[in-house]
């Protein structure tokens, strides 16, 4: 299995685009924090977020192709649960179907993520440490806020035994540990 570095080398050799690099940041954070709640393997969690959106830069407008590139680059390099979990989150398009609690929360992370940074946005600091839980909870209540970020997607942090608003804290915490390298 390759390791975070060579994962990251790959990530910056595919993606083309600094914010899709820092929405894989977010989502490799939030995903190692589930891991370590659920007793599941942190750095297997960590990697599947971290390469989740490898090839979006190549099929961004092929959303049917979106994930089977990356199934094809890293097929070898990753466990089979990394590859069917990157494929599930596009199940929309692949006949990978969203099955076990990574696949799932890759999901829940992957929209999270969008939801906690466009509400770090709105505060006047631009700052995660001041996005309060309180403040994040109301925002996706708010589903004319960030209406590209889909709540059911968030909601299936329920179905591996996270309840919403713990989901949102340990989100939420997971990226102001990265705050830095997100820029906010």
């Amino acid at each position: 299995m390759i390791g975070r570095q060579q994962s990251f080398e790959l990530l910056n050799k595919y993606l083309k685009n600094e914010n899709l690099i820092k929405h894989s940041l977010a989502v490799e954070a939030i995903l190692k924090e589930m891991a370590k709640k659920l007793n599941e393997d942190e750095e297997i969690w960590a990697l599947t977020g971290l390469l989740h959106d490898l090839d979006y830069h190549y099929t961004k407008d092929e959303p049917e192709k979106h994930t089977t590139l990356t199934a094809q680059i890293i097929g070898g390099l990753v466990p089979k649960e990394v590859v069917n979990a990157i494929k599930s989150h596009n199940y929309q398009h692949t006949i990978q179907a969203p099955e076990t609690s990574l696949d799932k929360s890759l999901i829940a992370a992957d929209a999270v993520s969008g939801l906690i940074i466009a509400t770090a946005l709105i505060v006047p600091s631009k700052k995660l440490s001041d996005v309060e839980l309180k403040t994040l909870i109301n925002k996706f209540k708010d589903k004319s806020f960030a209406r590209a970020c889909d709540r059911r997607r968030i909601a299936l942090c329920t179905d591996v035994g996270i309840e919403l608003n713990e989901f949102l804290k340990v989100s939420l915490n997971a990226l102001n540990g990265i705050a830095d390298n997100l820029g906010l």
